[in-house]
């Protein structure tokens, strides 16, 4: 069950002073990649910290550590275009150094930040990674997300249609079929219908893409002038 300590009650320790000096940091960091990041960029990240932020007020966690966490959980993506969390430590920490964190919240940003991550989470993970979890899987099931931003992923991260829908169902079907898609009991029922329809979205994609004729159909739209290749396997 959530912590049920409003977020006044909850000593923050992120030193005052670094965590508007991460933001400002960070701010920098993704202005400089702006086209290079169309998926995860600062919009995701600004996303993804609010969300986790009110998270986690809910859940009685570090309010601030929590959105610290969130500043620098997909630097990643910017050390490598398709690369897992662990890529990202050494860039997580020089940012958060370089805003003054000390060895040990430094530490403990990267553990919530590996925590969270949705391809190898579990039930058992803290509260501050269960805010930040929440944030960034609502990103992924928001009904706008595969309309609006998955070309964009496509782009970002040079895989193929069939990998992404196989990752999306793969990493994201385990953790629905578990229990613990949302951490939140407010954020599982209130947006329990849009996760539902994404993986069958998802699922549907991976089914029509067996079709040879629809294969020949994203192979054809690849080809267009103008289309920027990636759609299609191999």
């Amino acid at each position: 069950m959530p912590n049920q300590q409003t977020a006044a009650q909850v000593q923050s320790t992120v030193p005052f002073g670094v965590g508007d000096a991460l933001l400002r940091a960070v701010r920098r960091l993704y202005a400089r990649h702006e086209t290079k990041l169309p998926f995860h960029g600062w919009h995701h990240i600004r996303f993804v910290r609010d969300k986790a932020m009110e998270f986690a007020a809910k859940n009685g966690s570090d309010v601030e550590f929590v959105g610290a966490a969130a500043l620098v959980h997909d630097v990643n993506y910017l050390v490598n275009r398709n690369s897992d969390v662990a890529a990202g430590r050494q860039l997580r920490a020089d940012l958060l150094f370089g805003a003054g964190a000390s060895a040990e919240l430094v530490g403990r940003v990267e553990r919530v930040v590996l925590e969270a991550d949705m391809a190898s989470r579990d039930d058992g993970i803290s509260p501050e990674a269960q805010a930040l979890s929440d944030a960034d899987t609502l990103f992924k099931a928001l009904p706008i997300t595969p309309v609006v931003l998955a070309h964009r992923y496509l782009k970002e991260t040079g895989v193929s249609l069939r990998s992404l829908a196989t990752k999306i169902v793969t990493d994201q079907q385990r953790a629905y079929d578990r229990g613990f898609y949302f951490y939140n009991p407010e954020a599982a029922s209130s947006y329990s219908t849009w996760v539902a329809a994404n993986l069958t979205l998802w699922k549907c994609i991976l089914e029509s893409l067996d079709d040879p004729i629809v294969d020949g159909l994203i192979r054809a739209i690849d080809a267009l002038p103008g289309q920027t290749p990636g759609l299609a396997d191999g």
